[in-house]
């Protein structure tokens, strides 16, 4: 079963893209859409520095409040390289419609190599994904599990690696 078609409008704000060839998701069955480093000239992230924010040069237009959209890192640029984002993921909430920056980290040990961005490297990802908002409502047992869960108050790991 298909979920209902989404409809997104993308302003290219750099005129580049077009020739990088985007919009385009990596393979017929990739979730994520290339973004591309709207950069003038080539970036160096120096190992450990403060995060960049690079343009990738559109506007989405979600719209719906049922989707948003998340930024993340490529997995063989940030595998190889150590590029990852620096807020870890970006989440594009359906009425933001201003333009679309990456905030790239050089997660590498310093010091070390800086990672080089050209112009039109695909530096990261855009993956639309469904929104729920549960109703919430206040506990007054301060968020205890449920009698008789079997996973208690363990926390982190407390289900075991295998």
């Amino acid at each position: 079963m298909s979920s209902p078609a989404l409809e997104v409008a993308i302003r290219l704000l750099d005129p580049r893209l077009a020739g990088w060839g985007f919009p385009r998701w990596g393979s017929p069955a990739a979730a994520g859409l290339d973004l591309h480093a709207c950069l003038e000239a080539p970036m160096i992230l120096e190992p450990q520095a403060a995060p960049a924010l690079i343009p990738a040069g559109i506007v989405v237009a979600i719209r719906d409040p049922d989707w948003c959209g998340l930024v993340l890192p490529r997995s063989g640029f940030g595998h190889r390289e150590g590029l990852v984002l620096g807020n870890g993921t970006g989440v594009i909430d359906a009425d933001y419609e201003g333009p679309l920056l990456v905030s790239a980290w050089n997660r590498n040990p310093a010091p070390g190599p800086g990672i080089r961005i050209e112009p039109g490297d695909r530096i990261a990802q855009l993956v639309f994904t469904r929104v729920t908002r549960p109703r919430l409502f206040v506990s007054e047992s301060g968020g205890e599990p449920p009698q008789g869960s079997a996973r208690g108050s363990g926390g982190f790991g407390s289900s075991g690696r295998r």
